[in-house]
């Protein structure tokens, strides 16, 4: 995982919130955002979203960057409404399973518990979409990021677009004119576009969504396809993993001693964890 340590107060990635926030505007025309929207109705509302964020992350880094990128994604759709944490109804398909976001997006069962103690402090008050703009910022602060001040009043969306889910989050292959579109579409310059592709410096990404550009592709700094390649391998190489089933099983000095067969399944079994880690990495 990238870190945000020793970024200054300046970064491109504060800027990914103000686009945000902005975006919210469009979503809910009607409704005044306010840094102290929830001062009276829920006093500790951003307390408590903190405090479940930071546990969250300290738990597992990667998450700050799961929270950051769900933001986001809810955000390209529909303007930042927390539509994108609408599981599918009879009337609708939501967004989890658009194809930027299938087994992609994480995140979803921390906002879920902060959902759950924000009810339990103040019932029916703070909306999804703010916890995911707080959660996001929180988030960048928690690995070492700058901070700013969230505008909050958002209203949740009571539906989700799984077509504009597909058409509008701009895909890993995208090449610089079709990113320029893409956010020229929601009213952003290329200046916001740069500025927002920021937030790529935290967090993970599948092998699958840069293998081509590392191995076959020469625009490329070559110490960093040269770095990428190391964890990210062209295909699955079948020796790394044939030599262990044709090894005999070692016994280690003052184990219990195994039978033949006993010992044989344990390597086998093994062999076949340490082949699923290797599809992993091909397959991630």
């Amino acid at each position: 995982m990238a870190s945000l340590s020793g970024i200054s107060s300046r970064t491109p990635l504060a800027l990914f919130f103000f686009f945000c926030c902005c975006c919210c505007f469009a979503a809910t025309a009607s409704a005044q955002l306010s840094s102290s929207f929830y001062n009276a109705s829920c006093p500790n509302a951003l307390p408590i979203i903190q405090s479940a964020v930071k546990a969250a992350v300290a738990k597992e880094r990667r998450m700050g960057a799961s929270l950051l990128r769900l933001h986001f994604h809810d955000c390209f759709v529909q303007g930042c409404d927390g539509s994108v944490l609408l599981d599918d109804t009879s009337s609708f398909t939501g967004e989890k399973t658009a194809g930027p976001n299938n087994n992609s997006l994480r995140g979803f069962d921390v906002v879920d518990a902060i959902k759950s103690k924000l009810e339990s402090a103040c019932n029916q008050v703070v909306s999804c979409a703010d916890i995911l703009a707080v959660a996001a910022r929180d988030s960048v602060v928690a690995l070492g990021g700058p901070s700013w001040t969230v505008q909050l009043g958002r209203r949740d969306s009571t539906t989700a677009s799984f077509s504009s889910a597909n058409s509008d989050i701009p895909r890993p292959d995208f090449n610089l004119t079709d990113l320029i579109s893409a956010f020229s579409n929601k009213g952003l310059a290329t200046t916001d576009m740069v500025a927002l592709s920021g937030a790529h410096t935290v967090g993970q990404a599948r092998c699958t969504t840069f293998r081509a550009r590392i191995y076959n592709d020469t625009d490329i700094d070559s110490s960093l396809a040269a770095s990428l390649r190391s964890s990210c391998p062209r295909r699955l190489d079948p020796h790394r993993i044939r030599h262990l089933l044709l090894q005999e099983p070692v016994e280690q000095q003052g184990a219990p001693a195994l039978g033949p067969a006993v010992a044989r399944r344990r390597l086998h079994r093994l062999a076949s964890e340490l082949l699923r880690r290797e599809l992993g990495q091909v397959l991630r």
